[in-house]
């Protein structure tokens, strides 16, 4: 039998599967995996299937729960962390949900919860990009713009567990495009996947892009990625689409950068997969919105964990939280 409490379990749920690992104190994985998730009944029978994932993991590892020092999950929504209870995760379908204290019921290990977004910094911040960083910002660009603050070495939370959500920056005050928030102009709207492909799908429609075009009628479709590799051939309305959406994220970040004073700031994501292309194009519109010296010392990583980081930051979680409690 393996000896009580030295081990961590890290959780993701996700809108289709959960992620799961289980990891020693030090961030070395022992075993992950993953389960597709459940979301019948409002998501009500999520924490008894984490448990006997969980369960028949650590039966083939020769052990129990009692191995466990601790279980971080991550979800999305809005999440108080001093509890893990959830206000809201609408992919879930969890509505003032209980997550910790139903979880802890069924395995019997302490249990912290935090928003998934926040947890992947975290992960970042711990075994990725971060190198350990005290102070970073980490922004996610896929569907949307996520975002995940860590200061002074912990998740930066705000009164309601909402710090970090740049994506709802408001970009364009007047006329901007509808965002899922219900506002206009956000960030997201134009700085994501969704709203670079917007972008580029109104140059194909004013007939602005030879190469976007070309792009979209073999595909049937266009992607971030697609927008990035027509702009490096020098297409003009593909460079366009590139040059506003990374002006819009240069000037967010600059300023939060100006508040924060991050030593990092990693960008994760689908539309990260650009790698330097996004970084040279991002970085001159961040250095004019940032003052000189943290323009100076400010560096910028592409994420490095992947679909790790939630599961590795979920274990940071437990055991920062386990550590303090002792």
């Amino acid at each position: 039998m393996n000896s009580r409490h030295t081990w961590l379990a890290g959780v993701d749920v996700g809108g289709t599967t959960i992620k799961l690992a289980i990891l020693t104190e030090e961030g070395t994985f022992i075993e992950k995996w993953e389960i597709p998730t459940n979301t019948a009944d409002s998501g009500h029978h999520i924490p008894s299937e984490i448990a006997a994932a969980l369960r028949l993991k650590l039966n083939a590892l020769d052990t129990d729960f009692h191995a466990l020092k601790g279980i971080g999950v991550g979800a999305p929504g809005f999440i108080e962390a001093e509890t893990g209870f959830v206000y809201q995760a609408v992919n879930i379908g969890w509505q003032n949900y209980p997550l910790s204290e139903r979880l802890e019921k069924e395995t019997g290990v302490p249990v912290f919860a935090n928003n998934d977004a926040n947890l992947a910094a975290a992960g970042e911040m711990w075994k990725g990009a971060g190198e350990g960083a005290p102070n970073m910002l980490a922004v996610t660009l896929g569907t949307g713009v996520g975002g995940g603050i860590i200061a002074e070495g912990r998740i930066l939370q705000g009164a309601y567990g909402m710090a970090g959500e740049i994506g709802h920056i408001t970009s364009v005050p007047e006329g901007g495009a509808p965002c899922n928030c219900g506002k206009t102009g956000c960030l997201e709207t134009i700085s994501s996947a969704t709203g670079i492909v917007r972008l580029a799908m109104e140059k194909v429609h004013r007939g602005e892009s030879a190469g976007l075009k070309e792009a979209f009628d073999r595909a049937g479709s266009l992607s971030s990625k697609d927008v990035f590799e027509v702009a490096a051939v020098g297409d003009q309305g593909a460079e366009a689409v590139v040059e506003e959406a990374m002006f819009h994220l240069g000037l967010a970040i600059g300023n939060l950068a100006n508040s924060l004073n991050p030593n990092v700031i990693v960008i994760g994501g689908g539309v990260s997969r650009a790698g330097d292309r996004l970084l040279r194009a991002l970085r001159p519109h961040f250095d004019r919105y940032a003052l000189p010296k943290i323009s100076a010392e400010t560096t910028f990583e592409i994420a490095r964990l992947g679909n790790d980081a939630g599961v590795l930051g979920a274990a940071w979680l437990a055991r920062q939280q386990g550590n303090r409690s002792e």
